[in-house]
């Protein structure tokens, strides 16, 4: 009987601690390995526990792709971590644009944002915006567009960060609600690697966002939450990155803090 102690008494702690055994929501935190992103995965696993415990919300944290096979109706957001559209099947393509037509929300975080252009035009317009090109990784000054959003509660209103800033494009029109630009002037857009070039975007390079998508027939339209920020492994144990992520995931899975 010893071996199986310890099992027991961790099953009676998970089922006994009250943040795990009456969550608020639940979310779908899917983070796949890919060619550039694969070594914050378990960093990024510990820190979303801890805030599940922290927040109260429950997490199925998936590293393959079959999470899409299951039923999604019990997610109040799935979450991209760094994993794009372009790598899901056909049927899981049908099963996401279900789960998102029919009310699903959800938050697309740094790499999730890409896809080749034309792959997934539906995709394409879920993101609200288009990744073109970026310059090498580098210092610069966020600053807060939109201090009434949830994702911006925890950083300051000009923010000092080093990552990958994605250039973006709107081949479809999508109007967002920008959360956090970058100031181009606080770093060189067109520092790249030999043989690319990148230009910047300008005064409005929005690198966080949001926006609704669907509603068709009356039905409840889902709620989107972007982020381009999060390349290196250790962002997934900054306090104020983990703020700014849930923040907006929080928004996306349950419609509120937007402040009046």
């Amino acid at each position: 009987m010893r071996p199986f102690l310890p099992a027991i008494l961790a099953s009676c702690l998970a089922l006994c601690n009250p943040a795990w055994a009456d969550p608020q929501f639940k979310l779908l935190v899917l983070a796949a390995p890919n060619k550039y992103h694969y070594e914050y995965i378990p960093v990024a696993r510990d820190s979303f526990e801890q805030l599940g415990k922290l927040h109260a919300f429950g997490m199925t944290y998936a590293t393959q792709l079959w999470a899409l096979d299951g039923d999604l109706k019990q997610y109040a957001a799935i979450v991209l971590l760094n994993t794009s559209g372009e790598e899901f099947s056909e049927a899981q393509r049908r099963k996401f644009e279900e789960y998102v037509n029919g009310g699903g929300n959800v938050a697309i975080v740094h790499r999730a944002i890409i896809i080749p252009p034309g792959k997934w035009p539906w995709y394409e317009k879920l993101v609200g915006r288009s990744f073109t090109i970026h310059p090498m990784m580098q210092t610069a000054v966020v600053r807060t567009v939109d201090p009434t959003f949830p994702a911006t509660f925890g950083v300051p209103a000009r923010w000092i960060w080093s990552d990958e800033w994605y250039e973006l494009a709107n081949p479809h029109n999508v109007a967002i609600r920008p959360v956090l630009n970058v100031d181009e002037r606080s770093y060189d857009p067109t520092r790249i690697w030999p043989g690319q070039v990148a230009k910047g975007m300008g005064a409005e390079h929005p690198v966080s966002w949001y926006h609704h998508v669907g509603g068709g027939n009356g039905a409840n339209k889902a709620r989107v939450f972007v982020t381009a920020l999060g390349h290196d492994v250790n962002m997934y144990r900054n306090p104020q990155y983990l703020d700014h992520l849930y923040g907006g995931i929080w928004w996306a899975a349950t419609g509120k803090g937007i402040a009046p």
